[in-house]
């Protein structure tokens, strides 16, 4: 007999919910979407149409006084709503993804995960770069040796945005947590500390360049990690001509990619991750693997965002881990903080124990 579908509230129905959460978690066997919160009417009806099944819940309470009738619920608010909503979830014990970054500061993230290891109530962070192809694809190189000692990674979310776009991730006020570094960051900060391992010291420069400005629209990160490899991250919004998305440079070889997984615009476009082709990545995509004057391309693996959600369903029924540990996403938040303190002393600082 087929079990039955784990029923998941989603909070918020904008870019994150929209785009990323409720398509994947459609699109996973053995997750409903059942019910999703939001006040605002125009995102109400966009649910409406692209959900005709769920339904809409106008504020979070609603969802707490009735939990017996969910089996996840998932974050995908503001960064300011992202410790009370989990918070108030593990409170009605129901299992919570949060959309990252988990929390504004490192010690709000940590007590969160204190209160589910507390509780008993599983916590997981939607880090969904982790599943992009390229970064696959690095890992892949970098385990097989095929760069030798890896020296230095170059990684670069970059983009073409002179034009400020109304919205909280645009606000100066510290508790949003807006700005590149934080949003951005976050996803480029995990990718290296997955690579790489911890890191010891960190060194950021962190800018506002488009007039009017209230947040970072540009930031450079430098990563020292233990194991002696060196990240060299950007993230910026004014990039006129784009870097390579990743470098990574061995004592054997480098690796060269170019262009962004292309899984998102795939969502945004409305494609859905059970569609043929979904994550591939065509042949003149290919990155360089090599030295100068002796370079081919490798195969780009297959980028994967419904793994995410088909290893939170996983756990849930059979008790395995969670997808992303939440402490992970409470040391990125941490190495974000330490990167606006480099950027305000102009000085290199320690990470520490």
């Amino acid at each position: 007999m087929a079990q039955e579908a784990l029923r998941v509230g989603l909070l918020g129905y904008g870019l994150a919910g929209r785009v990323f959460h409720a398509p994947l978690i459609a699109a996973t066997p053995g997750l409903r979407l059942d019910a999703v919160v939001t006040a605002d009417p125009q995102r109400r009806e966009q649910a409406r149409r692209d959900h005709p099944d769920a339904r809409l819940v106008d504020d979070a309470d609603q969802l707490w006084r009735t939990a017996d009738t969910l089996d996840l619920v998932v974050v995908a608010t503001p960064n300011r709503h992202h410790v009370p909503l989990a918070r108030a979830a593990l409170a009605a014990g129901l299992p919570v993804v949060v959309d990252k970054p988990l929390a504004v500061t490192a010690a709000e993230g940590r007590a969160l995960v204190a209160e589910a290891d507390r509780l008993g109530v599983p916590l997981t962070v939607f880090q969904n770069r982790r599943w992009d192809g390229d970064f696959l694809t690095a890992r892949r190189l970098i385990e097989a040796g095929e760069l030798g000692r890896v020296l230095r990674f170059e990684s670069r979310f970059e983009r073409w945005r002179p034009a400020i776009k109304p919205g909280w991730r645009e606000s100066g006020t510290a508790d949003e947590a807006g700005g590149a570094l934080y949003d951005l960051g976050a996803h480029l900060v995990d990718q290296a500390v997955q690579l790489f391992g911890p890191v010891r010291t960190v060194y950021a420069e962190v800018d506002r360049r488009r007039p009017g400005a209230e947040v970072d629209d540009d930031a450079f990160v430098a990563l020292n990690h233990d194991s002696g490899v060196r990240s060299h991250l950007w993230m910026s919004a004014v990039a006129a001509q784009l870097g390579p998305r990743m470098r990574i440079l061995g004592d054997r070889a480098g690796w060269t990619t170019y262009g962004l997984d292309g899984q998102e615009a795939a969502l945004r476009d409305g494609g859905r991750p059970d569609t043929p082709g979904w994550g591939e990545v065509p042949v003149d995509r290919y990155g360089q693997l090599g030295v100068d004057g002796d370079l081919r391309p490798v195969p780009t693996e297959t980028g994967r965002y419904q793994d995410f959600y088909a290893q939170v369903a996983t756990a849930l029924r059979d008790g395995t881990p969670m997808p992303v540990d939440p402490r992970d996403a409470v040391d990125t938040v941490a190495l974000i903080e330490l990167a606006h303190r480099s950027a305000a002393r102009g000085e290199v600082l320690p990470v520490q124990g």
